[in-house]
């Protein structure tokens, strides 16, 4: 689909990734951008930058009742990026307990699953359109420091190629984003070399455009991506061997 003149919604629009993602809209003349987060009051700066476009909606992805009156409220939204997340970066047996493993889970993956399913009948309403989910490369194989976070983008890529193929028959696209660490306060601790939250926006709404299912920003990505088809058990034990702090190159995998 075109964005040029398209309707988009984007959840966890005041975090690093989110604004980006407003700026490329921007940038690629969306119609109008609905911008989302849990208090209007985050969203003041995004709305200044363009009042005549930039629509702020107070949503928590959490609440069903929450996203159900996003949905009716924007009613005619033809681009939906889930985007909202969070990373608590916590083990799962070094944890004191699975707190952060639930919190991760009610956003990542039960959140990314109400909004879609709030917003596939707007969508088919609306010609099909299309769905962005912003995941991780981490859905794909797990980094052990972070590895309540790991488990939770994979059963949010598991949930995105289940909704790909619900949707199909609407017409509506599903992108699975898959950057490797992104440069953000979620991930300051995390592993070096880090992509820009620019450079995965760009790619996201390219991806969009090129009608492509699976999307991998930066070059850790792409090298990890691939690395994965090759030898997915060396890839899984590297990444078990890294902490907080180390530097992690994808070509070593």
């Amino acid at each position: 689909m075109k964005v040029q003149g398209a309707i988009a919604l984007v959840t966890g629009a005041n975090g690093g990734i989110g604004r980006h993602f407003v700026e490329t809209l921007r940038t690629a003349d969306a119609a109008k951008i609905y911008v989302c987060a849990r208090s209007i009051a985050k969203l003041e700066s995004l709305v200044a930058l363009d009042p005549d476009r930039i629509v702020p909606i107070e949503l928590e992805v959490t609440n069903p009742e929450s996203v159900q009156a996003a949905a009716a409220q924007c009613s005619d939204v033809t681009l939906l990026i889930n985007n909202a997340g969070t990373s608590l970066n916590q083990g799962i047996i070094a944890a004191d307990n699975l707190d952060s493993a639930r919190a991760e889970l009610e956003v990542n993956y039960f959140g990314l699953c109400h909004m879609c399913r709030a917003f596939a009948p707007v969508l088919k309403a609306n010609g099909g359109g299309t769905i962005v989910n912003v995941l991780s490369l981490l859905a794909k194989v797990n980094l052990p420091f972070s590895g309540s976070y790991s488990a939770s983008k994979a059963a949010a890529l598991s949930a995105t190629h289940c909704i790909r193929a619900e949707l199909g028959s609407q017409g509506t696209l599903v992108v699975a984003v898959m950057p490797g660490t992104v440069d953000t306060d979620l991930a300051k601790d995390w592993p070096d070399p880090k992509v820009s939250p620019a450079e995965v926006a760009q790619a996201a709404i390219r991806a969009v455009e090129e009608q492509l299912e699976d999307v991998y920003p930066g070059e850790q990505a792409t090298q990890v991506s691939g690395q994965l088809l090759q030898d997915p058990k060396g890839v899984e034990k590297y990444l078990a061997t890294f902490l907080p702090g180390m530097e992690l190159a994808g070509t070593q995998a």
